[in-house]
């Protein structure tokens, strides 16, 4: 039986990559080849030097780096809460603050070859959007990867040393190899890629036509 690749590069504390996560989980349960479509995350860091103390907000990140006045960036994090709220998540942007990321991507490669991979991306993304949680702080992390259902103290044995990172490294390299310069980035068959938070519809188009494709054998 043929089987659709779908690799999905994210960074755990990107907003639109919760939504863009959102719509397609719904694609997928709805696409009736969703059997035949094999889905692997990967890591991206939207920024690989940001600092592991955290600082500004997500809102005054926004500021900064896109400009324009207080009410602007007030206009665009309520955009995208609402966005959040159609899908069903909840957002609060005010608590969330910009971090590096590795070890949290780290920790996502051992949860997903744990087999816990989607209970512990949820609660991660969930955390950082909506409760202000710390993405580079450790024990925060351990903590959230038990509400997913690993084991608090493997969890710390991994993230107190530098397991995983070579995988991290490696998700990234493929990504610059590929062209993908921001997230979410979903890549169908390991050739055609859709980038952005899509609607529903979007993603099930393009799953439909992917699967035709890796079934003519154009695609993997």
């Amino acid at each position: 039986m043929t089987t659709l690749t779908v690799d999905i590069w994210s960074d755990l504390v990107c907003p639109w990559c919760y939504v863009g996560k959102r719509r397609f989980d719904k694609a997928l349960a709805a696409f009736p080849g969703r059997d035949r479509v094999r889905v692997r995350w990967r890591s991206f860091e939207l920024d690989p030097d940001g600092s592991r103390e955290p600082s500004l907000t997500l809102p005054e990140r926004s500021n900064r780096d896109l400009g324009g006045d207080r009410a602007e960036t007030d206009r665009r994090m309520a955009m995208l809460t609402q966005l959040a709220a159609e899908e069903g998540l909840v957002y609060r942007l005010d608590r969330a603050r910009a971090v590096n990321s590795f070890d949290a991507h780290r920790l996502m490669q051992y949860a997903d070859r744990k087999g816990r991979g989607e209970q512990v991306r949820e609660r991660l993304m969930s955390a950082y959007v909506a409760e202000g949680a710390i993405m580079s702080d450790l024990a925060t992390l351990v903590r959230l990867a038990a509400e997913g259902g690993l084991d608090p103290g493997a969890t710390r044995a991994v993230l107190d040393g530098d397991a995983f990172a070579d995988e991290v490294r490696a998700d990234e390299r493929r990504a610059r190899e590929l062209g993908v310069s921001g997230v979410p980035t979903f890549v169908f068959g390991e050739r055609y890629a859709v980038s952005g938070a899509q609607p529903v519809e979007v993603f099930a188009e393009v799953l439909g036509q992917a699967l035709a494709l890796t079934e003519a054998g154009g695609g993997r």
